[in-house]
């Protein structure tokens, strides 16, 4: 079996757009948190004061998946593909970052 993975996604929305996205991201998140193998999934912002800033027009997903074949599977699901297509017009760009933990 393959071990645990994260991911860690900065999405960039187009300016104004960080809001829009998210609504369309959290009404994804039961359909993905449903997937067979995930672990942890949900979007989280710059606190305030934070001594460093992804920005106003971006978020991180922080995720967790039971293997790299579930995460695999989730990026082909259709509601995943789904919410690309409701979302692509508003998206600047995205950095996704999968990691095996260290500990």
């Amino acid at each position: 079996m393959s071990p645990m993975i994260h991911v860690i996604a900065i999405i960039t929305a187009k300016p104004g757009q960080r809001e829009a996205v998210l609504a369309e991201f959290r009404a994804n998140i039961p359909a993905v948190l449903a997937e067979d193998g995930c672990i942890e999934y949900g979007p989280a912002i710059d606190a305030p004061n934070s001594p460093a800033s992804f920005g106003e027009d971006s978020f991180v997903v922080v995720e967790k998946w039971a293997s790299p074949e579930a995460l695999k599977a989730h990026a082909r699901s259709p509601h995943m593909l789904a919410y690309g297509e409701r979302t692509k017009e508003m998206v600047a760009g995205r950095v996704i970052h999968v990691l095996n933990p260290a500990a």
